[in-house]
């Protein structure tokens, strides 16, 4: 495929990503935040479907070669900087997509938090050129480091390439453990609308 066809056909699946996101009012933060807070399972049921759907995907691709996941090990970093970034977009009521969405749509406060999760990045990035973590390259080995404060990583292509088993059985699990949490939330549902 051409450049300009990429080009085109990111366009086009970019726009319906996009209006599909706009029209839902799909945004992970509020998936977690609404059923913590307030006991409101709509996002939840839909990032569900999604990591499903991304999950059987993804391992599919792994197993038969075309997928090429990145490797990274988890440390205390990571840790501590996703707890931060969760209060940020809990703070600003939206994730990442849903705050291009609002932006789009004139929310000012949503472009506040864009604007300043662009200038985290770039901070970040300075930060990153003069400060590396770990403290060398070579502790990220994606087994456990303590000293290095990293966890090591696993994922689906990892175990298949240690086990030997292919990547869409650690994705099948994972989608019926899904499948599992999605059915609980529609018989929690069910049983609250019998009560009401």
């Amino acid at each position: 495929m051409s450049i300009i066809g990429e080009c085109v056909l990111a366009f086009v699946f970019g726009s319906a990503v996009g209006i599909l996101v706009q029209r839902s009012r799909f945004c992970n933060t509020a998936a977690l935040r609404d059923a913590i807070l307030f006991k409101s399972f709509r996002n939840t049921k839909a990032l569900l479907v999604a990591m499903m759907i991304l999950t059987m995907g993804f391992t599919v691709f792994i197993t038969l070669g075309d997928g090429n996941p990145m490797s990274f090990d988890v440390g205390l970093n990571q840790v501590i900087g996703l707890f931060i970034f969760g209060i940020g977009m809990v703070l600003a009521g939206a994730c990442t997509v849903s705050t291009w969405v609002k932006t789009g749509e004139g929310d000012i406060g949503a472009l506040w938090a864009l604007l300043f999760t662009f200038i985290g990045m770039f901070l970040f990035s300075l930060i990153w050129s003069y400060n590396y973590w770990p403290p060398a390259p070579s502790s990220m080995t994606g087994n456990p480091n303590l000293a290095a404060l990293q966890f090591g990583h696993i994922n689906a292509k990892t175990l298949q390439e240690r086990f030997g088993i292919p990547a869409v059985v650690f994705g099948i699990v994972q989608t019926l453990i899904l499948a599992f949490i999605y059915r609980a939330i529609l018989k929690k549902e069910s049983v609250e609308k019998v009560n009401v």
